[in-house]
């Protein structure tokens, strides 16, 4: 006997409805496009401008695609790891050497911080509204953050998405239960071993974040996990820590040096550059190369924020101290976690010679600051729902105040980062235009068929890498002494050649120099102008 089953008729059965994504998610999906997009035109239109420092990084990308080295710090100097010369160094080898192959690393790095930060905040507790605000306010591209984002001059595009990968982390490893973490352990340990390598500006993050480890999962770390996160952070600190051992190197004296030089700056000073200049710069407040004083309304906002952030994620972890294993306390502990690395790094910061000395441009130490922004604007995000919700209880006028200050807050935030984005829209023609004269000079060496020439730092190493080697540049200072060769090589190869050319931009000091030596006698030099530069040839 058999059981007969009953059919549907096929008009019967329902086709499934596709799943559609939630508002909020599509919108971030698209404002998070719109961000990425942003920058790529950014890329193509030459902005940020390059540098000599970023070539460096080039070359470093050149010579590991040649096989001709694989440099393990930033030459020139026994700190800062060369990431992002590795990642860079394929797409150098299939496309050759320029400024565009060399950020489209940093690009994907950008996208991956997006994406994490997305997660993470959700992660942290907040719904997909106040996901879609993070990704929106971490879409915007001011002077300064986008500088930090796609110059690959080293240690600051991959600050950010390691991170917020920390974060996640950290996330997951305090709310799953015990076991089946291990690929978890080994992860947070290399990445943090990385960074270690890469740059230490993020320390105070991995610092923070290990702390709060330690507190949730210190038996498992007395372990397997504790051996499996050790070893994998001793990996990914491995060249770091080779290159030290072989040539009795300490890169934390290397780092140290590098927090000013010269005379010491006063404190009033630091604490203007940190305080008052830092924050606005750093989370993209402000113009190309200034910060105007209506801008500066943020250095005021920042530290308030972060106080009342702190106190609003320690308030969660006291009323959540009788449920030790609940998502709300754990996404209260890393908030502040992350706002405990936030003020790690401006502290650093602030104690630095270069926050007195060079203020503008050194705020690129405070860049990983927006790794914190899921933390930070969460009180304004809280006071701020009711209010759009229409969900006023209790005090009705005091929750009505604190709901309009903190979307006046918001919407000041948003509207500050949106207008210093204008600004870099504004400015790009004018750095397209000098990256086109840039490529005027490297055509003109190549049909005066010169292949050795001196000039000023920030000139040479940009030169040698736009040119992939065929042009050698040695620097010299204004007075024509020797100057810093990061690859002292290219200086050896420039003294052999007696008919090696001088290049300086125009109206410069160099250039006023070498126009002294202008002339009809033996010895003298012959000019060549050319879209904004002078090629100085050797009388023959």
């Amino acid at each position: 006997m058999t059981a007969g089953v009953r059919e549907e008729p096929r008009e019967a059965v329902r086709p499934r409805t596709p799943r559609r994504l939630p508002l909020p998610t599509l919108l971030a999906l698209l404002v998070g496009f719109a961000g990425v997009g942003y920058r790529l035109a950014l890329l193509f239109a030459d902005v940020p401008p390059t540098n000599s420092d970023e070539a460096t990084m080039g070359l470093a990308a050149l010579h590991i695609a040649h096989g001709e080295g694989f440099p393990v710090w930033f030459y020139g100097q026994a700190y800062m790891g060369t990431l992002e010369a590795y990642l860079a160094a394929p797409l150098v080898a299939l496309a050759g050497p320029s400024g565009l192959v060399l950020r489209l690393p940093t690009l994907a790095l950008y996208a991956l911080f997006l994406l994490l930060s997305w997660r993470l905040t959700r992660r942290l507790g907040g719904d997909r509204w106040y996901a879609l605000l993070v990704v929106a306010v971490l879409a915007l591209g001011a002077d300064r953050v986008v500088k930090n984002q796609l110059i690959a001059g080293g240690g600051y595009p991959e600050l950010n998405p390691a991170g917020a990968a920390l974060a996640l982390l950290t996330v997951g490893l305090c709310v799953s239960g015990p076991g089946a973490r291990l690929p978890r352990w080994a992860a947070w340990g290399l990445i943090s071993g990385v960074l270690l390598w890469v740059d230490p500006l993020i320390l105070p993050y991995v610092l923070t974040l290990g702390v709060l480890l330690v507190a949730r999962r210190r038996r498992e770390m007395a372990g397997r996990a504790g051996l499996v996160l050790a070893g994998a952070l001793l990996l990914g600190a491995a060249p770091m820590l080779v290159d030290s051992i072989r040539h009795g190197r300490n890169p934390v004296t290397a780092v140290l040096a590098a927090g000013g030089s010269g005379a010491a700056a006063d404190w009033a000073d630091r604490l203007h550059g940190a305080l008052v200049l830092g924050p606005p710069l750093a989370m993209g407040f402000c113009s190309p190369g200034r910060c105007a004083t209506w801008q500066l309304w943020w250095a005021v906002a920042f530290p308030v924020l972060l106080v009342l952030a702190a106190l609003t994620a320690w308030h969660t972890l006291r009323r959540a101290s009788g449920r030790p294993g609940s998502a709300e306390r754990v996404s209260a502990g890393v908030r502040l976690a992350l706002l405990g690395g936030a003020a790690g790094v401006l502290a650093a910061y602030a104690v630095s010679n270069a926050a007195g000395q060079t203020p503008i441009e050194s705020s690129r130490y405070l860049s990983c600051l927006a790794v914190a922004v899921p933390a930070l604007l969460w009180p304004l995000w809280q006071a701020a729902r009711p209010l759009a919700a229409r969900r006023l209880t209790g005090r009705r006028q005091l929750a009505e105040v604190a709901g309009f200050g903190a979307l006046a807050v918001l919407a000041g935030v948003l509207g500050t980062g949106a207008s210093a984005t204008v600004d870099v829209i504004r400015a790009a023609p004018d750095v397209h235009a000098e990256a086109d004269r840039h490529r005027s000079l490297v055509d003109t060496l190549g049909a005066l068929d010169v292949r050795n020439v001196r000039g000023g730092y920030w000139t040479c190493n940009r030169l040698t890498y736009a040119t992939g080697e065929n042009v050698v540049c040695a620097v010299v200072d204004d007075d024509l002494t020797p100057g810093f060769d990061r690859l002292p090589t290219y200086r050896r190869e420039v003294a052999a050649d007696p008919g090696a050319a001088w290049v300086a931009p125009a109206g410069s000091p160099l250039a006023a120099r070498l126009d002294e030596r202008l002339g009809t006698e033996s010895g003298a030099l012959d000019v060549v102008t050319v879209a904004g530069w002078r090629i100085y040839l050797p009388r023959r």
